[in-house]
């Protein structure tokens, strides 16, 4: 098992890690619309949260060493279900043709007030 850990300015506050190696497979820990440098969330609407929680989630695969192609499955939790439609929209601009399995589950809050979150898992290469 290898643990994989980001350069960031900020301070993670759980105890957990962005993402663990384990037998060929990559699990991304919920990745929040939250700025890991600053620690700021986003003022802006739900597509600007689902960019930001899409950015998190790229650079728990770069420190992999794996690319969003790689990706095979997604858990995407959003504070509104009525949001759905705005969340997939960005989803669709960031993996392009690549569609991995998704869930999307609504939620209400998410933490620090974030709109987004989302998990994934990665096939190692």
């Amino acid at each position: 098992m290898k643990l994989i850990s980001l350069n960031t300015k900020g301070e993670n506050k759980g105890h957990y890690s962005p993402g663990v190696m384990h037998g060929g497979t990559l699990y991304v820990s919920g990745q929040l619309s939250i700025d890991l440098d600053t620690r700021e969330v986003p003022s802006g609407p739900v597509e600007d949260h689902m960019r930001l929680a899409l950015h998190n989630l790229e650079r728990v695969l770069i420190a992999a060493n794996l690319e969003r192609n790689d990706v095979v499955s997604c858990r995407v939790y959003i504070a509104n279900i009525n949001d759905w439609d705005l969340v997939n929209e960005v989803y669709k601009e960031f993996f392009g043709d690549h569609k991995p399995a998704r869930a999307v589950i609504p939620t209400g809050g998410l933490h620090f007030g974030c709109l987004v979150e989302i998990e994934a898992i990665a096939a190692c290469k």
